[in-house]
């Protein structure tokens, strides 16, 4: 039999469950707010058979055109003359003013996501014209501007600033997990009581 008292008691501890895991759902919303890149063109690890005349990121939310910076770097971190950035919406372009010679370079970018959190991260890509030759090993690339800024982050895809998508679905996962379980629970104990 369900005494008054053990009921209650069920029903205030399966709410409070609850209530902890939907605080944590709260709590976490915000970091899935932040701006991640979707494509780039060069792509990630891409090798080209010459130079591009113009990389473009493109980004899950709207940018600031004002708080946008991308940077190309080639060997030496020395950087690479570009122009200035060029923002549409999600998409930002730069247009790339010289030749590049063969080898790898990289593509270094800071944004800022909708909740006002900055991300930033970088890529490497490669040029192999079979018919140029490679960059000399202890020179800048020609018309090079000095060492370029240091990023913090080699991520493309911006990630390691919130919990994202699979970390969201985790939690939505235990929330379910623990609701299903108070349920039970005081089904269980419903039927263990009855005479």
């Amino acid at each position: 039999m369900i005494t008054m008292s053990s009921r209650p008691a069920v029903v205030r501890s399966a709410a409070a469950l609850l209530a902890a895991v939907l605080a944590l759902l709260v709590v976490a919303t915000p970091a899935w707010a932040h701006n991640t890149l979707r494509s780039a063109s060069p792509a990630r690890e891409a090798t080209l058979p010459g130079t591009p005349t113009e990389i473009t990121l493109e980004f899950m939310q709207r940018l600031d055109p004002t708080l946008t910076t991308i940077v190309l770097t080639g060997r030496g971190k020395q950087r690479i003359p570009t122009g200035d950035p060029v923002v549409v919406g999600a998409r930002s372009t730069v247009a790339v003013t010289g030749t590049l010679p063969n080898g790898t370079y990289t593509v270094a970018y800071r944004v800022v996501s909708a909740d006002g959190h900055p991300v930033q991260g970088s890529y490497p890509f490669t040029v192999a014209d079979p018919a140029a030759s490679a960059a000399p090993s202890e020179q800048p690339a020609a018309g090079a501007a000095g060492p370029a800024a240091p990023v913090a982050s080699d991520d493309s895809q911006g990630t390691g600033v919130g919990l994202g998508v699979a970390g969201g679905a985790a939690v939505v996962l235990l929330a379910g997990s623990v609701l299903a379980g108070a349920v039970g629970l005081l089904r269980w104990r419903r039927r263990s009581r009855r005479p």
